[in-house]
């Protein structure tokens, strides 16, 4: 498995330059005016993640492989896009089956660089967007209503739920999110849920774009947008567009050096992927060799057979145990062998609950 995420904002807020900074290749047009991004752009960025490369030269492997995440960019929303303002919201179908949201709101002021509503509010920004993917899902939900209202004349079972389908069909048309449906833990709820995929209903991260002077300070826009994140219990990044796009095509040492004068520690993309892996309760293991030094992604809670699985179904069905030692462990001692003489290499059964950065070696009955 790996995270998805989906890029959402207001035409001209500095989507496409994020999404060019992220993947730190120039394949997503950027321009100072509205709906400049038409089609969706998509990348496959892997998880910065140091550990490999010290676990690949100590057990001598030939190749790294990283965890990825992948990034789907697309066109510029504005209000009343469900009726057909703008470019229409028909490109949001492109991540509905994303992981999670990054809803890009600009935080700065500028006068050169316009802005679709004339004017830098944060909050209402987020409103509109939000009110877009509602009325998104209110139209996947009246398409689906039909649907079932057929089948439901000749199955019981299905007419059961209709029920629990209009309620939610009231729900969204109230304005509100998919997430917030009290009868989503019933039986219905349940099935209704699972077989669709709801904008409303993913994880949000928030990403604010800043000028050079709100990374080092938070200004009104920022504060505004952090206390309306927290009130929806959501994580938030800060990120001046501008300063990552001048990261791309350095190498890591003048990355480094570069972000260390503008006193900031981690890039965009390290910010994000992190964030996204705090939202979704994502987790990575790792596995050596002599071929290949690899992170998987997992839920933190899996145990060792699920994580097993990660690698191929077969693990799973046919976990027998799992050879452990810790990240710290491995490189302070320099090799597997010298883990398993020092008495740090453990063998874990079903019930092992996987803990980031375990190095582990599967056995399994094909």
């Amino acid at each position: 498995m790996g995270l998805s995420i989906g890029i959402v904002g207001l035409p001209n807020v500095g989507k496409s330059t994020i999404f060019n900074a992220l993947t730190r290749e120039q394949n997503a047009e950027a321009a100072n005016y509205p709906f400049c991004t038409i089609e969706p752009n998509k990348a496959v960025v892997p998880v910065p993640d140091p550990r490999l490369e010290k676990l690949a030269e100590l057990a001598g492997s030939q190749k790294i492989i990283h965890a990825t995440v992948d990034f789907v960019d697309i066109a510029g929303l504005v209000k009343g896009a469900s009726q057909g303002e703008g470019l229409g919201n028909k490109f949001l179908t492109n991540i509905r089956e994303t992981d999670a949201i990054l809803q890009v709101v600009r935080c700065f002021d500028d006068g050169n660089v316009v802005h679709v509503d004339g004017s830098i509010d944060p909050i209402r920004d987020v409103e509109i967007i939000e009110a877009e993917l509602i009325i998104a899902d209110f139209q996947m939900m009246e398409n689906r209503l039909q649907r079932v209202k057929k089948q439901a004349r000749a199955d019981k079972a299905v007419a059961a739920t209709l029920p629990a389908f209009e309620a939610l069909l009231e729900h969204l048309g109230a304005g509100k999110m998919a997430y917030e449906f009290e009868g989503r833990d019933t039986d219905a709820g349940k099935t209704i849920f699972r077989e669709s995929q709801f904008l409303t209903d993913k994880k949000v991260i928030y990403c604010c774009n800043v000028d050079e002077a709100g990374l080092l300070e938070d200004n009104d826009y920022v504060s505004a947008l952090k206390a309306c994140a927290a009130e929806r219990g959501a994580d938030v990044v800060k990120i001046c567009a501008k300063m990552e796009e001048e990261l791309t095509g350095m190498s890591d040492e003048e990355r480094d050096e570069f972000l260390r004068e503008y006193g900031v520690k981690e890039s965009g993309l390290d910010q994000i992927i992190h964030t996204g892996y705090h939202t979704l309760g994502l987790i990575s293991y790792l596995t050596q060799g002599p071929k290949e030094a690899r992170a998987w992604t997992i839920h933190r809670g899996d145990t060792a057979p699920r994580a097993a699985g990660v690698i191929h179904t077969d693990f799973e069905r046919g976990f027998i145990r799992a050879q452990v030692v810790s990240y710290d462990d491995f490189i302070e001692k320099g090799s597997e062998i010298a883990c398993r003489e020092a008495g740090l290499l453990r063998t874990e059964g079903k019930e092992y609950v996987v803990r980031d950065g375990d190095v582990i070696e599967f056995l399994f009955n094909v």
